[in-house]
C-alpha cells in the first residue's frame, strides 16, 4: 500500500527548491545560514511557520563540508511569498566565511504522506522520555493522531547556547493531520532546520 494520501488539499506553505553553487559551507552551517538569509530577506522573521531545511551536505567528518552538484536549499515559506524567494535568484550568501550562489528556485507543493520523518526537532532538555512526553503533548493540542518513534540524539553548539535535537519519525497519519503536521512543525527552531517534516516511506531512517 502506498504511504501517500489522495487528493491533497492545496497547502498554505510552499517549499522553495534552490540550487546552491559553491565549494563548501561549515558543516553546521544552520545560524549562519539563517543570519545570511535574514539579511536577504527582512520579513522572514516575520512568518512563524517559516523554516529552512537541514542542508544535505557531503559526509564527513572535517568542519567545512563539500557542497556537491545536488545539494538544494530549501525554503518552507508562505505562498504568498513565492515572489519575494524567486527574487534571490543570483544572489550570493556569506555562510560562515564561505559563499553560496542561489540559483533559480522552483515550488515543490507539500503532499500529504502516511509517514513523515524530521532530521531534527529541537528539545527542551536532553531527556529522551521527557522530550516524546512533549511531543506527544504538542500533537494533542494540535488534534493530530500518530504514532511516534524517537530517533537520533545530537548536541548542538549554536551562538544562543547548546541545543538538543532528536530525530523523530510519525507514522499512521490521515492526509489531514500529515499536512497540518507539515505546514506547523514540532518544537522551536524552524529558521534552524528543527522541526520540519517530510514525507518518508521507511522507519529505517529514523536512526540517522
Amino acid at each position: 500500500m502506498s504511504g501517500t494520501c489522495d487528493n491533497p488539499r492545496l497547502t498554505a506553505l510552499v517549499d522553495m527548491v534552490f540550487p546552491l553553487n559553491g565549494h563548501s559551507l561549515p558543516r553546521d552551517s544552520a545560524p549562519a545560514l539563517r543570519a545570511a538569509l535574514q539579511r536577504e530577506m527582512p520579513w522572514l522573521d516575520q512568518e512563524p511557520l517559516a523554516g529552512i531545511h537541514p542542508l544535505k551536505l557531503v559526509p564527513g567528518n572535517e568542519a567545512e563540508a563539500l557542497l556537491s552538484q545536488r545539494t538544494r536549499l530549501l525554503l518552507r515559506l508562505p505562498r504568498e511569498r513565492m515572489v519575494a524567494a524567486i527574487e534571490l535568484a543570483g544572489r550570493s550568501l556569506q555562510v560562515g566565511g564561505q559563499t553560496a550562489t542561489l540559483g533559480l528556485p522552483h515550488p515543490r507543493e507539500l503532499l500529504p504522506h502516511h509517514t513523515l520523518y524530521a532530521y531534527a526537532v529541537a528539545a527542551e532538555a536532553d531527556d529522551e522520555i521527557a522530550f516524546v512526553q512533549a511531543m506527544n503533548d504538542e500533537l494533542q493540542t494540535l488534534q493530530v493522531r500518530s504514532l511516534l518513534v524517537c530517533g537520533k540524539r545530537q548536541q548542538r553548539d549554536w551562538p544562543g547556547g547548546a541545543q538538543t535535537t532528536f530525530s523523530l519519525m510519525l507514522h499512521g497519519l490521515s492526509q489531514a493531520d500529515s499536512l497540518l503536521l507539515q505546514e506547523h512543525g514540532l518544537g522551536r527552531h524552524r529558521l534552524l532546520g528543527c522541526g520540519i517534516f517530510v514525507p518518508h516511506k521507511s522507519a529505517a531512517a529514523v536512526g540517522e
